[in-house]
């Protein structure tokens, strides 16, 4: 441990005079007096720095070495050893945030006004020169300053309450409102989106390992028959979701309804190894078909239809092959002018009198279509079955055994 120890310096001359033997000792104080006045002259004096040689320096560290870039990739630990390796996958991620929120250039404690800061260059005309505020005005500004920030606050803890999906712990069905605004002002007020399906997907990387992904499936629509659907991926589920609604919105289909509430005509569609089976229906049937189905037929704006998925019940899948179907149906008025017959149609209620529901643009011809012997009709067992009344339910020969 050091000391400080005070130490204290004398300057001693000593000069050899000789002295007489009258008045001498006199003559030598004065003389020895002079000459230390004298020696102590003789001694330079530091010159004067001049002012231009003062320069002001800045202290070097990593926060003004390194861009804002740089200083992110640190915090949020998105470069090392450790994450090549893949470590620390599992925990938190920490995210970005925008430091600048909140901060108004120009404004302090101090209240100054800075024209072309926090304060206009001109007003009246006039060109402004620096102020600054009163103390009561000031006091203002930072309650204000200070209750954003604590609104702010709140809203970031504060917990929304979500819709109800297919189930309680399902982001299946949940709307996410309308689509975000495009880059030249155009709104899609008019159109509702619905979350299909939510995931996590990984991707086996030789540095990170697995590398977890938040894949959505999300589809869009306006109810009046234009809808659409679109994937998003991120590493959080809300930007997935954000990036998947904006995206459907630009890949919309329309799809045409019979009377608005159901479909032309009975459709098999099949996308892979999924096949789906719909069936027309009168008003006031309703939607009895798989639950996304039913999420797509609200988007699109059919009311009444009956819908059999048969394979996989891949969300994906039922999504591309229920849009491809509705896509490829014919209406009444094509079927018309493409057979140049009248299109009729039979309802149970009227008995065997036909109702005419489309009819062909350059007239009927005159020669009937010629039938085949055989009709070009696919069947499907379980519906023969049905119509003759002989299909059983499967539990049918089951043994019940009576206590």
């Amino acid at each position: 441990m050091a000391a400080f120890v005070p130490m204290r310096f004398v300057l001693r001359i000593t000069c050899r005079i000789p002295v007489c033997p009258t008045g001498g000792a006199r003559q030598a104080s004065h003389l020895t007096s002079r000459v230390s006045v004298a020696s102590l002259q003789t001694i330079p004096a530091f010159p004067p720095i001049p002012v231009t040689a003062w320069q002001q320096t800045r202290q070097g560290s990593f926060f003004n070495k390194l861009t804002a870039e740089e200083l992110w990739k640190g915090v949020l630990a998105e470069s090392g050893a450790g994450a090549r390796k893949g470590r620390g996958k599992r925990t938190k991620r920490k995210f970005k945030r925008d430091l600048n929120r909140g901060q108004n250039v120009g404004e302090g404690r101090g209240g100054f006004l800075w024209p072309g800061l926090n304060a206009p260059v001109l007003k009246d005309g006039t060109l402004q020169s620096m102020s600054r505020r009163g103390e009561a005005e000031q006091q203002e500004v930072q309650a204000e300053l200070v209750r954003q920030r604590d609104e702010w606050e709140r809203r970031r803890k504060m917990k929304v309450k979500r819709e109800r999906g297919w189930t309680g712990n399902s982001w299946g069905g949940i709307s996410l409102g309308p689509p975000d605004p495009g880059p030249n002002g155009e709104t899609y007020e008019a159109f509702d989106s619905r979350v299909i399906e939510v995931k996590s997907v990984f991707n086996m990387t030789a540095k990170e390992g697995r590398k977890r992904s938040i894949s959505c499936l999300v589809a869009v629509g306006n109810g009046n028959g234009a809808a659409g659907f679109a994937l998003g991926k991120a590493a959080d589920r809300t930007t997935a979701l954000r990036k998947a609604k904006n995206r459907a919105i630009h890949y919309l289909y329309y799809i045409e309804r019979f009377n608005g509430h159901t479909i032309y005509h009975d459709i098999e569609s099949k996308f892979k190894r999924t096949t789906l089976r719909m069936k027309k229906q009168n008003k006031g049937y309703g939607l009895h078909c798989h639950r996304a189905v039913i999420t797509l037929c609200k988007l699109i704006g059919i009311k009444d239809m009956y819908c059999k998925v048969e394979g996989s019940v891949n969300l994906l899948n039922i999504t591309r092959a229920l849009f491809t179907g509705l896509v490829s149906q014919e209406t009444h008025q094509t079927l018309a002018n493409k057979k140049q017959l009248h299109v009729v149609e039979f309802q149970s209620e009227r008995g065997l009198l036909p109702i005419v529901v489309a009819s062909p643009k350059d007239g009927a011809r005159s020669d009937p279509e010629v039938e085949d012997e055989i009709p070009n009709t696919r069947l499907h067992w379980d519906d023969v079955r049905a119509a003759q009344g002989t299909k059983r339910s499967i539990w049918a020969g089951v043994k019940r055994t009576i206590w």
